[in-house]
């Protein structure tokens, strides 16, 4: 959403500004001209191939071909353009100077409004490093007769570990090592210290790396002088120094100091409290079981991308020694190794990395997830979902507000941007408007105080909202709301669609008059829906076809719960969402209609709930309405059953809590989802206390298991019929 005319120009003076800076080449070819010369290029260009843009422009982009430019490969470049597709290929190319160089090169065609190829982007990344360091790699290996199997196994290697989650990962890829290429091999990861890494969560994010692998020996022997006073101190700081000072190469490995794999003499003399005394304990008992009891361990560093993560330790095979290896290593164990660990080090740096960021996304969310309670004489349903692009964060949010028993709150927003700035703005706007709502309840002047503090705050996001306040009057609601460039809230009455289009106005922080207030009365029966322009929002449509089809959609429904409604709606429009989408549903029950025959609305329903035991009574209220929409036997047997899955969540998991039902046709189907992994256990009971008997229960109501998901487990029970 832009915040002013000037907004499209800004970004592309930013844009442009970027592709200057950059440090990859980019080129722009005037596609109308046969020769396709050139018309652009940024710096990044000329410092990697010598030319100044003066030499360049109007020149066709082969002039950076030379005698050893293999022509099939640009003919495969030349065929992309013919056919007006983006193509890639890596080119032989030549710099100003004669200096060859590998060039990665991608172009893409840019196409007018019209679909008329105008330009061509071409993109080229300077990749000589990396080719040259693979032949090497490859001519190395295949100097030696077992270099297929070296290649064979760090193929399996590779596989082994696109399966990270396996806490087993590591011990695997060593048993594979140890099969054929050395004698023993582990993996040891510093995590605060030096671990070894066999049947450990990869995922886990280190909080520290502690110097010491231990105590100092200096520091144990004045805790058993006890008594000695000064002199025992003096004698354990004299130690201590000493240790200090003695060399460790296992940690000057941890620490990049030194590059390469090093031999370590396990029978050496190494300080107990260093990495290196740390480690050859550890493989003292190890090689004193393989044949010959080998006592040095080669030990290669497994490297991230900022620093090491752990070592390879590993034992030559008996008589494997060769000219141009370590000691005892021949070369091409040398190679599988150091491919091995590189391999293994970016695997685990990768999969810690995407547990930082989903870490931090599941902090976010659990943070701003209301904790909406239960209303009395409403049906509330909420929905949301980040598109999964943006590492589940984003800028929508909804807050369902129980201001007093009579009056309650209801907004959606949307900040502009998926990422932890658009986040963390709008945390900032939710806690705002929470606020002044309890204080102030009249819609519009609550956006107004916001607007006057957003712009003290200096939020660097725009943001738009809907807030309405629900008033209990006799025989129905009164519905006053405000819109701060957001798109209107729906009023379905008896499958009439109305949209709320009053009191309309700018967004956040740019309001420049008072707010205004606009009013509606709400029956039995009268269904709310609030949304975000995810729901309706798609790239090969105008945003006014996307609210048509909502309202179409809204007109169709024949549930009558909030739920349904809201399940028929996503069914319908949210197939596959392209922004984030939330979504809430409110409808005020009508006990003269709704015990009519069932509706054929989707018989499935969701709610995402927090984890705290406020959402135990949510969702006996969800199954019940739900039971009762699908006119469903069950009810208490289904009360039961979502009670104590739903509290097994609250007390031994975190996070989220998701609860589904469906109506297989067979029975009723719960589904409970939270983020421990560890699996539901039946007990008889905690001696001595109440409590313990939960899964029996629902062994005795339902047919239950459980499976393992991404973000934790999921236990799923059918009631028996």
């Amino acid at each position: 959403m832009g915040s002013g005319d000037d907004w499209p120009q800004a970004l592309g003076e930013v844009r442009d500004r970027a592709l200057r800076a950059t440090d990859v080449s980019f080129v722009i070819t005037d596609a109308a001209d046969p020769d396709t010369p050139i018309v652009w290029v940024n710096d990044a260009f000329t410092r990697t191939t010598g030319y100044t843009s003066a030499e360049v422009i109007g020149r066709n982009p082969a002039l950076l071909r030379g005698p050893a430019t293999d022509r099939a490969v640009t003919a495969e470049l030349n065929e992309a353009l013919a056919q007006e597709r983006a193509g890639s290929a890596t080119v032989l190319n030549y710099r100003k100077d004669g200096e060859p160089f590998w060039n990665q090169v991608s172009v893409a065609p840019v196409r007018d409004a019209a679909g008329t190829v105008t330009h061509w982007v071409g993109v080229q990344v300077d990749v000589t490093s990396q080719i040259e360091r693979q032949a090497a790699q490859i001519a190395a290996v295949q100097l030696e007769r077992r270099a297929r199997t070296g290649l064979a196994i760090v193929a399996r290697v590779s596989e082994l570990l696109t399966d990270l989650d396996d806490p087993l990962a590591l011990r695997n890829v060593a048993a594979l090592l140890a099969s054929d290429v050395v004698a023993w091999a582990g993996f040891f990861l510093d995590d605060g210290g030096l671990r070894a890494a066999d049947g450990v969560d990869l995922s886990a994010v280190p909080r520290g790396r502690p110097r010491r692998h231990g105590p100092p020996p200096a520091a144990r022997r004045a805790a058993d002088r006890a008594g000695d006073g000064g002199a025992a101190a003096d004698d354990a700081a004299a130690d201590d120094a000493a240790a200090d000072a003695a060399p460790d190469p296992v940690q000057q490995l941890l620490d990049g100091v030194l590059d390469g794999v090093l031999e370590l003499d396990v029978d050496a003399e190494h300080p107990d409290c260093s990495a290196s005394g740390w480690l050859s304990a550890r493989l003292r008992p190890v090689l004193a079981q393989l044949p010959g009891a080998p006592t040095v361990a080669v030990v290669v560093p497994v490297g991230g991308r900022r620093r090491v993560l752990g070592v390879l330790v590993a034992v030559p095979l008996a008589g494997s020694a060769g000219p141009a290896g370590l000691d005892g290593l021949d070369e091409n164990a040398h190679t599988v190794l150091y491919l091995t660990a590189r391999r293994v080090g970016m695997a685990v740096d990768n999969v810690r990395l995407y547990a930082r960021e989903h870490q931090l996304a599941e902090t976010l969310q659990r943070a701003m997830l209301p904790e909406q309670a239960e209303i009395d004489g409403l049906d509330v349903w909420t929905y949301y979902a980040p598109n999964s692009e943006h590492a589940q964060i984003g800028g929508d949010w909804y807050d369902v507000l129980q201001i007093s028993p009579d009056v309650v709150g209801v907004v959606i927003g949307d900040v502009v941007g998926h990422d932890v700035e658009a986040a963390a703005a709008m945390g900032q706007l939710r806690s705002v408007v929470r606020a002044y709502t309890f204080e102030i309840e009249t819609p519009g002047p609550v956006l107004d105080r916001v607007d006057q503090l957003v712009a003290g705050m200096r939020i660097p996001r725009s943001a738009s909202l809907v807030l309405a306040t629900l008033t209990r009057a006799a025989g129905g609601w009164g519905l006053e709301y405000s819109r701060a460039g957001h798109l209107p809230a729906l009023l379905v009455r008896a499958g009439e669609v109305s949209q709320l289009a009053g009191a309309s106005g700018s967004l956040i922080g740019f309001g420049s008059s008072p707010r205004a207030t606009a009013r509606a009365d709400l029956r039995p029966g009268d269904v709310l829906v609030l949304y975000t322009d995810g729901l309706i929002e798609r790239r090969d449509r105008p945003l006014r076809e996307g609210l048509d089809a909502l309202v179409a959609a809204c007109g169709e429904v024949t549930a009558i719960d909030s739920a349904g409604v809201g399940e028929d709606l996503l069914s319908r429009l949210a197939d596959a969402p392209e922004d984030d989408v939330a979504l809430v549903v409110v409808r005020l029950p009508d006990p003269l209609s709704d015990g009519d025959s069932p509706r054929h609305s989707p018989r499935r329903r969701r709610w995402l709930l927090p984890g705290e035991p406020v959402s135990i009574g949510r969702a006996r209220h969800a199954v019940l309405r739900t039971c009762r929409a699908w006119q469903l036997d069950e009810v208490a047997s289904a009360e039961l059953v979502v009670s104590e899955l739903v509290a097994n969540a609250v007390l031994h998991g975190w996070g989220q809590i998701s609860l589904g039902l469906f109506d297989t046709g067979d029975g009723l189907r719960i589904e409970v989802e939270d983020s421990n992994p560890a699996p539901p256990v039946t007990t008889d009971g905690h001696a001595g206390r109440i409590g313990g008997y939960g899964m029996q229960i629902v062994e005795r109501l339902a047919d239950w298991g459980w499976r393992p998901t991404r973000r934790g487990k999921l236990v799923w029970a059918r009631l028996r019929s």
